[in-house]
């Protein structure tokens, strides 16, 4: 079924039920049977897997020894900083900026392209408690307006895009599908923006370290340890004999709500 597909049939599945009982004079009824339908709308917004709202991609389709560093949240103060480390241990990653930021600082974003890096859209704004609440004109305003300053400050259109904290609503698909976007989730995760503690996101995202694994990570972080927490992950990296490379251009592949 298709994005637009099973937005109608959602919206029937959820309202027309209740709306029976409410007519049988069922008013408790019609409210628990309203909560229940609405439960797998709220877990595929907040599921940063789901593919309910349009496709995404959660791992990279190889076998080889590679993983995709995804680095969210800049440019920052750690950006110039986090391109040493990236050409220390000879490592590629994708910064997915918020353009808002990226226009205060244009020179790192030359930067990371300039180095070998790659650059995705992680909206206007970042607007972290209502993302997963955004109508579609506003929607359209976060993702639209930083694909715009993004390839104006790049040279280069970006190819991928992360909502943001992994959210999305039936309103992502449309702006993503106008402005050629595949919504990237992750599949290792080390909670590095809430944790300052290298060792401690390290165990939390080792276990999900394959050939094959996005990996979450974060610049920037209030906790002021962003940059020494991308270190031991690329020391971990490259103890497992893992490369850290560049996605080709791939199709999403459909997730499973």
């Amino acid at each position: 079924m298709s994005p637009s597909g099973k937005r109608v049939f959602l919206l029937g599945l959820t309202l027309v039920p209740p709306a029976l009982l409410l007519g049988s004079g069922w008013p408790l009824a019609a409210l628990l049977l309203l909560v229940a339908l609405h439960l797998p709308i709220v877990v595929s917004t907040l599921y940063p897997h789901s593919g309910w709202f349009g496709p995404v991609m959660t791992r990279l389709p190889t076998d080889q020894p590679e993983v995709w560093l995804t680095i969210d949240d800049g440019p920052s103060a750690d950006t110039a900083a986090v391109l040493d480390l990236l050409d220390e241990f000879h490592a590629r990653a994708t910064f997915f900026l918020v353009s808002d930021r990226a226009g205060e600082r244009p020179e790192l974003v030359a930067a990371i392209r300039r180095r070998g890096h790659d650059i995705g859209n992680h909206t206007a704004t970042h607007p972290a408690a209502r993302f997963w609440s955004l109508g579609p004109a506003r929607m359209e305003l976060e993702i639209g307006t930083a694909q715009e300053v993004l390839t104006s400050l790049s040279g280069q259109a970006p190819r991928w895009f992360r909502s943001v904290a992994g959210h999305t609503n039936p309103f992502v698909a449309s702006s993503l599908a106008q402005h050629g976007l595949s919504r990237v989730s992750w599949s290792a995760r080390g909670y590095d923006a809430v944790s300052g503690d290298p060792e401690q996101v390290v165990q939390r995202l080792s276990p999900n370290l394959h050939p094959g694994s996005i990996v979450l990570l974060h610049e920037g972080a209030t906790h002021g340890r962003s940059v020494a927490i991308i270190r031991r992950v690329l020391e971990t990296v490259q103890s497992r004999g893992l490369r850290a490379v560049l996605p080709l251009t791939v199709a999403p592949r459909p997730a499973s709500c």
